[in-house]
């Protein structure tokens, strides 16, 4: 391996597109168990490589040197191999610092907390200091190694700027938030080291509530393009961060459909994911696979109730994968918890059929007649516009729709 990413667990890493897209050079994942953490670095057979959890502290002591930046963050992503000696950088400053800045949040003068006690807040803590913060504290469970506890922290309800560094909310575990966001008042800003995925359920609280919130993909961009620099012993590409962070996006972010029954949804969706070369979900479809019923048997037999938590879970489990097309069911919006799930990795367009060109059908037992129909459409058609991140007003006509929903993407 010439240049790569070590970490232990590294299946949904996204570092190689991101190098790929550099253009500098050939980019490999390399998952390392502890055990033969050792013999990988004693070996030395890399010119370059990026480090990530858990191994940011590990590998100071086969370092011959690291920079006063990785000093100050008491943490090493980025090691080169000269002439058989390892020396360590720490790109993940900058890259922070860049995130921050790609929020809009500013840490200077503020009052700030940080997540965490591992190597990625050593470097939140490193910047924050270095941008003047008026106060600053690291949270942990135990509270050990200049830590203060939860507890503690949430005494301190002046806080700001709250950074989570911890993988509280990482995929699998996207439920997850680590701190209660209504104990701090006075908050003006958050940010997430994490990005899978792309929204965790911290980021999205923080938009619910309206604070400026950004997670970390921005980050991850930044800080290979800074290290990118270092491989190569050339100036950095910062003119590339942009571009490379918004076509990661499109390509990981789920395109998502909401919008009443016979709107197009399903047709749409699947002509969308053939031209863009995505993979295609229907979360009824879902629901039939997972159950073996249709979702009409389900709320007759069963009633409205059961079918929806089916519908839950069917759209937690689709809103975990990436870069595809959801289709959703009429009635998804009804539960805040779907239209959550669904942002973490998606973007939410909302397909607007006016109510004289949907259809009443007898396989939809929630709208098998013209006034169930339109009080269906009364009940749900501000939820839709609520949940939704792009409206789009849809016809009859597919390819005129088709357009209409690929121009507001771009």
């Amino acid at each position: 391996m010439k240049f790569g990413l070590i970490g232990e667990k590294l299946g949904h890493s996204f570092s190689k597109p991101i190098h790929e897209a550099i253009g500098l050079y050939e980019y490999e994942i390399c998952p390392i168990e502890r055990e033969k953490l050792d013999d990988f670095l004693t070996r030395r057979e890399f010119r370059g490589i990026n480090v990530t959890i858990p191994y940011k502290r590990d590998v100071i002591p086969y370092l011959k040197e690291i920079s006063p930046e990785a000093v100050l963050c008491d943490a090493v992503n980025t090691v080169v191999n000269r002439d058989g000696e390892l020396y360590g950088y720490n790109t993940d400053l900058m890259g922070m610092k860049a995130l921050l800045h790609k929020g809009g949040i500013a840490a200077t003068g503020k009052k700030v907390l940080i997540l965490g006690s591992g190597g990625t807040s050593g470097t939140a803590l490193a910047l924050c200091k270095s941008l003047g913060a008026e106060r600053v504290h690291r949270v942990s469970r135990s509270g050990r190694d200049g830590c203060i506890t939860y507890e503690e922290a949430y005494a301190l309800t002046d806080t700001q700027v709250i950074i989570n560094t911890t993988p509280c909310g990482m995929f699998p575990n996207a439920d997850a938030c680590p701190v209660e966001l209504s104990r701090f008042p006075s908050l003006s800003g958050v940010a997430d080291a994490i990005y899978n995925p792309l929204k965790t359920k911290f980021i999205l609280e923080a938009e619910k509530r309206g604070i400026p919130a950004v997670g970390g993909l921005y980050m991850l961009v930044a800080q290979a393009v800074y290290a990118a620099a270092i491989f190569t012993d050339t100036p950095a590409l910062v003119e590339r961060i942009d571009p490379i962070y918004t076509s990661l996006l499109r390509q990981k972010q789920n395109i998502v459909l909401l919008g009443m029954p016979g709107c197009g949804k399903s047709t749409l969706g699947k002509a969308l994911a053939k031209e863009m070369g995505k993979d295609f979900f229907d979360s009824d479809e879902e629901i039939e696979t997972q159950t073996g019923r249709h979702p009409s048997v389900i709320i007759r037999e069963d009633g409205e109730p059961v079918f929806r938590d089916r519908e839950a879970e069917a759209i937690f489990a689709l809103s975990a994968r990436q870069g595809a097309v959801i289709a959703t069911g009429g009635g998804a919006v009804l539960r805040e918890e779907n239209v959550e799930n669904l942002r973490a990795n998606g973007i939410l367009i909302f397909l607007d059929a006016p109510l004289e060109t949907l259809q009443a059908t007898s396989d939809r037992p929630l709208s098998a007649d013209p006034a169930s129909l339109a009080r269906r459409y009364e009940e749900r058609y501000e939820k839709y516009r609520a949940a939704a991140h792009l409206h789009v007003p849809v016809s009859r006509d597919v390819e005129a729709n088709l357009a209409a929903i690929k121009k507001e993407l771009i």
